[in-house]
């Protein structure tokens, strides 16, 4: 377990392609999408942090801080990196941060090891994961020296593109191979209802 890396896991969307309300509060195997992604991750990092505006009553029960988006107006993931870096500065020592969607509950094991290896070679850089020749902009490791940057850029310039941001400030990626025991990549998202369907049927399948 990384201990001088925090954790940020984005659940703040608006699941317009669900309806509405959390993605990851929605039932799971014997939870929730959310209790997933929260086993998978957690034991990765410490401290652990969720990014969500609303009612953090709804999270109580994880006993994780709930980081309301310092930027108004649902500016999107940007929003939430931003004031998981910034919570990160004042609540911690770890001079990085690594998110993760909140409805992605098959997430890599050794996402936050390998993030931060690929590092090592090129101090200060964003790491940001890949799977499939696909990049995955909000499953990254990114340095508490980019936030004010990363403010000017969300704030100043009303640029709320994750990928634009990697590209400007430098980054290295990292490939995750696709899970071999279930055949599904690691960054499957849950963003509608066959979706959630699909996820019940892999989580099944991956048991014991």
């Amino acid at each position: 377990m990384k201990r001088d890396i925090a954790g940020i896991i984005l659940a703040g969307g608006q699941s317009r392609r669900m309806g509405g309300g959390d993605k990851s509060l929605l039932p799971l195997g014997s939870g929730c999408v959310l209790d997933q992604v929260v086993s998978r991750f957690g034991r990765q990092t410490t401290p652990l942090a969720l990014s969500a505006n609303g009612d953090p009553a709804r999270f109580s029960r994880f006993g994780l801080p709930v980081l309301a988006d310092m930027v108004s107006g649902f500016a999107g993931p940007l929003a939430g990196i931003l004031t998981g870096l910034e919570w990160a500065v004042g609540n911690t020592a770890c001079k990085a941060i690594v998110t993760a969607a909140g409805d992605t509950p098959f997430l890599p094991l050794d996402l936050v090891e390998r993030l931060a290896a690929a590092t090592d070679q090129s101090p200060g850089s964003i790491a940001v994961a890949c799977s499939a020749g696909k990049r995955h902009p909000t499953f990254a490791l990114w340095p508490t020296d980019c936030r004010d940057a990363l403010r000017h850029f969300l704030v100043d310039e009303d640029n709320r593109r994750v990928s634009a941001f990697i590209d400007r400030h430098g980054f290295v990626e990292v490939e995750f191979p696709i899970l071999q025991s279930a055949g599904v990549d690691p960054f499957f998202n849950i963003n509608d209802p066959n979706d959630l369907v699909s996820a019940e049927r892999l989580l099944q399948s991956m048991k014991p």
